[in-house]
């Protein structure tokens, strides 16, 4: 397996985690976002949206990041981590969902301005983080992981960008259950570190 990935991506890293998490063999193939590389007919070819990460199992190829996690899940019998229940399997995608969408337009696009100089309100942004931001706080706080009584794709999914929500000048010290949530991410075995000076900031 190949996966192209870019280290600064929140979406790419989720990829990556599980990857590492399940002791999976796969090449990491950065990707040049700075120099076009992602528009390019290459890459194109694999993904039309022109975004990281995307997975190359053989003649398989998914792009996108939650795709790609539910791919591997699938792909190696992890039913712990997604469930083949209905119930159980949809819990993990409510939580995939809050992945590309509050968290997107939260924490990630918070961070998005202060990393890349992305042109959105700040404001309404780290509004947005905080608002997420409490509510998954609040599941948390009778539960050790987000959607079941174990690590699951829905961990995976949400833990980058909260993780480095303070380089987008979001708060993590209000939230002690999501701190101690990814604590618990952070000390599973094979876990990568999503390299951002985010850990440190949530230390300090």
């Amino acid at each position: 397996m190949k996966l192209f990935h870019m280290a600064l991506s929140g979406h790419a890293h989720r990829a990556r985690l599980f990857l590492s998490l399940m002791g999976a063999d796969c090449e990491i193939v950065e990707v040049d976002l700075a120099a076009g590389v992602h528009k390019t007919p290459d890459f194109l070819a694999l993904n039309p949206f022109g975004q990281v990460p995307v997975l190359v199992d053989g003649d398989v190829v998914v792009p996108d990041s939650n795709a790609i996690l539910v791919y591997l899940a699938k792909k190696l019998g992890r039913t712990d981590w997604l469930p083949e229940d209905a119930y159980g399997a949809a819990r993990v995608q409510r939580w995939l969902s809050v992945a590309a969408g509050p968290i997107a337009f939260g924490p990630a696009a918070a961070r998005m301005i202060t990393l890349f100089g992305a042109r959105f309100d700040t404001a309404e942004v780290i509004a947005r983080a905080h608002q997420i931001l409490g509510r998954i706080e609040a599941e948390l706080a009778d539960r050790a992981w987000i959607a079941a009584d174990h690590p699951t794709i829905a961990d995976v999914a949400l833990y980058s960008y909260v993780a480095a929500a303070p380089e987008g000048n979001v708060d993590l010290a209000p939230y002690a259950e999501i701190r101690a949530w990814l604590g618990r991410i952070e000390a599973l075995p094979g876990f990568v570190a999503f390299p951002t000076t985010a850990a440190g900031l949530r230390a300090a």
